[in-house]
């Protein structure tokens, strides 16, 4: 089954529309990174920015560490410190449209709609189990192994904000049908935005 919501917003006027894209790990994220990518938005990927870090410390990118540095980053430099390091990229990016994928927590969404003005915030949705299994068969470095594992990166997930950011999110997207199913969804959503005024 797959429901898409819409929630009602006010956006401001700026050059710049920049999308969000909000979900825990494995709920679809990157289905809304290809659509983007497909009809010519430059794409940011919030965890990038966390692989990079650790590429800098000579860290390897499992789920205990990319948690940890994710962890350290907003201790340090704030809860939105991996907002500020993306806002550039996008401010740099050529394109009108703009998909940033992976925010976590309201102080992120914040910094990007005091920044920007004109954001919009999608959320992904799917349940423990689906993604479960979707992350298990996707076996990305910094994915779980272990459903242990992947509670505890779901736990880490929700204590930064997570679920207040889906919560509040502009649209939802619930993906717990076909791939075909979802990226139809997405493509509504984005059609909707990009003609929005």
């Amino acid at each position: 089954m797959f429901n898409i919501y819409r929630i009602a917003m006010s956006p401001r006027e700026k050059a710049k529309k920049v999308v969000g894209v909000a979900g825990m790990p494995g709920a679809g994220k990157s289905l809304a990174v290809k659509i983007a990518k497909e009809r010519g938005y430059a794409v940011i990927v919030m965890g990038d920015e966390v692989r990079e870090e650790a590429r800098r410390r000579g860290v390897e990118a499992t789920p205990e560490n990319m948690g940890k540095i994710m962890l350290e980053l907003r201790e340090k430099e704030g809860a939105e410190a991996v907002a500020k390091r993306c806002l550039p990229k996008i401010e740099r990016a050529e394109q009108a449209m703009v998909l940033v994928e992976g925010i976590r927590s309201l102080e992120e969404v914040e910094a990007f709609r005091r920044k920007l003005g004109n954001f919009h915030l999608i959320a992904i949705h799917a349940s423990p189990e689906t993604r479960f299994k979707r992350l298990f068969h996707r076996a990305r470095s910094d994915d779980p192994e272990s459903r242990k594992t992947f509670v505890e990166r779901d736990m880490r997930e929700l204590a930064v904000g997570l679920g207040k950011v889906i919560a509040l999110a502009d649209y939802m997207i619930v993906n717990e049908g076909t791939t075909r199913e979802a990226e139809e969804k997405i493509r509504q959503i984005l059609r909707e935005i990009e003609k929005d005024e």
